[in-house]
């Protein structure tokens, strides 16, 4: 046995015996943002972004339990996941990702999109498992329709960026100039590339966890490919909003310090 296995384990006990301080430390980021061209209908619609769960990893099916509580808990009318269901597949990562999700609650909707774990794992398996979970709807390049009072909000979702999956035009198509558009895309970095279409409003993201640890005065040390611009929290990118979200798992070592695992809840309003 290694030392540096040997560190692991003992982290990962560590961090297991207190169990996050039974999730004491889950920090729900409440936010209010204005659309330029989001219809009156939808004015003060809430919003709830999980990420970045990382089934079969840290993220058990209790914990979960626990995160789909607390996102109920907030009475979304839509709910979004940005990407990296699982982490590692075992025997029972596919059921217990079923099972997880079945618990979510939203009256408008759920939506994601895959992560690049989830294609790192076995995307066909990650995407049965959310099928079969029965109530989310998986956008892979393609975009859906949420609709009051005649009027429309689109959600767009990209299929994962690192594993150049992704085909954001596909994923617009048919979306008319100047509607109000939400795009769930799992690496944050690539705003870049959508504010230039100057059609999406917001972009929900996730896949840095916030670095996971962050030193004082420095941020965070280890940052992920396509994560490395905008770590976490809200950007303006020319016409684009952006948030990351730090997401509710974690990857080995299974530590968070000065990070902690987040789920935002988003009020959205019209300009007009």
């Amino acid at each position: 046995m290694s030392v540096g296995v040997s560190l692991k384990r003992f982290v990962s006990l560590a961090i297991g015996s207190v169990d996050y301080a039974k999730w004491n430390s889950l920090e729900i980021t409440r936010l209010r943002l204005t659309l330029p061209n989001l219809p009156r209908a939808f004015d003060g619609l809430t919003l709830v972004q999980v990420s970045d769960l990382h089934m079969g990893e840290w993220m058990t099916l209790s914990r979960m339990q626990y995160v789909a509580d607390q996102v109920n808990a907030l009475h979304p009318d839509v709910i979004a996941l940005t990407g990296d269901f699982v982490g590692a597949l075992r025997a029972d990562t596919p059921s217990e990702l079923s099972r997880s999700l079945r618990i979510l609650r939203a009256r408008e909707g759920i939506f994601g999109v895959l992560g690049n774990h989830d294609h790192y794992t076995h995307a066909p398996t990650v995407r049965r498992a959310i099928r079969n979970a029965g109530n989310v709807r998986l956008l892979s390049n393609e975009n859906a329709l949420v609709e009051r009072d005649g009027q429309r909000l689109y959600i767009a979702g990209l299929d994962d960026i690192e594993r150049k999956q992704h085909d954001l035009p596909q994923a617009l198509e048919g979306i008319p100039h100047g509607a109000a558009v939400i795009l769930l895309a799992h690496e944050p970095d690539y705003a870049d590339e959508v504010a230039k279409t100057r059609r999406v409003g917001l972009q929900l993201s996730g896949h840095t966890h916030g670095g996971q640890v962050r030193v004082p005065g420095i941020g965070a040390p280890v940052l992920p490919i396509l994560g490395r611009k905008y770590p976490m929290g809200l950007y303006v990118v020319d016409d684009l909003l952006l948030y990351v979200n730090r997401g509710v798992g974690m990857v080995s070592l299974y530590l968070r310090v000065n990070c902690r695992p987040e789920i935002t809840h988003i009020t959205l309003t019209s300009a007009s």
